[in-house]
């Protein structure tokens, strides 16, 4: 079946995400956008996901967890985890790779925890923006091995991104998905591009303001609009 997804969304928790990023707000926006399929993913944190799985339990929609993490590269990459309990698992794993950097709200923007109701319980007092000391030759085989799709992500951008960083994708991580941002086509990706060929494309919204959801732009043929399904293809060669 055809799922339409966006699996590229920030929360309030991101600093740089809008505070009417609240999960559910986020999770009837995408209801209202027609989605199948959303992840959440706030820079180097799950905080959020649990809140918004609990508020789309009645609505015809499948939330995914997942974390935009950054690594010592400083190029993003999107997880995307089966269950709340496997991604949870990365994010202990991640915690020894974080860094003791204060956020500072007025300049980088609030980081705010909230309930499935979209009350407040507190905020994320380390900055989430900032590079983790992890390189991704340790953190892509950690986050496979709590069942995780990962993916480089935004790869066309001149920075955070593996190619601007890295110069490439490189062919001995395993990847086998990337991530283009809303700037560019797939036909100009492919042909600035050529190697991706070889990968699944997708894009996403990379949403961090309930106006810029995406709807149709990114359809997945999957067996069924699941979290398993969903990393199943995502993680399989390109046929």
């Amino acid at each position: 079946m055809t799922c339409y997804c966006d699996l590229h969304i920030h929360s309030a928790l991101s600093p740089c995400g809008d505070n009417d990023m609240t999960p559910n707000n986020i999770v009837n926006m995408a209801v209202l956008c027609g989605l199948n399929i959303i992840a959440i993913t706030d820079h180097n944190s799950i905080g959020n996901v649990e809140a918004a799985m609990k508020a789309a339990e009645n609505l015809p929609i499948t939330v995914v967890p997942g974390m935009e993490l950054e690594t010592a590269e400083e190029a993003h990459f999107v997880c995307l985890f089966p269950t709340m309990e496997k991604a949870a698992g990365f994010n202990s794993w991640l915690d020894k790779y974080r860094l003791p950097i204060q956020n500072k709200p007025k300049i980088f923007g609030d980081q705010l925890y909230l309930n499935e109701k979209d009350e407040p319980t507190g905020t994320e007092e380390l900055l989430l923006v900032t590079a983790a000391s992890c390189s991704i030759y340790d953190a892509a085989p950690a986050a496979r091995s709590f069942g995780a799709a990962i993916f480089p992500a935004h790869v066309d951008k001149t920075a955070y991104s593996v190619i601007s960083n890295l110069g490439t994708v490189p062919e001995d991580l395993g990847f086998t998905t990337v991530e283009l941002s809303k700037n560019i086509s797939k036909e100009e990706a492919l042909f600035k591009f050529p190697y991706l060929s070889k990968y699944h494309i997708i894009t996403n919204s990379d949403s961090h303001y309930l106006d810029s959801f995406y709807e149709t732009q990114n359809p997945i043929d999957l067996e069924e609009p699941t979290a398993a399904a969903l990393i199943k293809k995502l993680s399989s060669p390109l046929d």
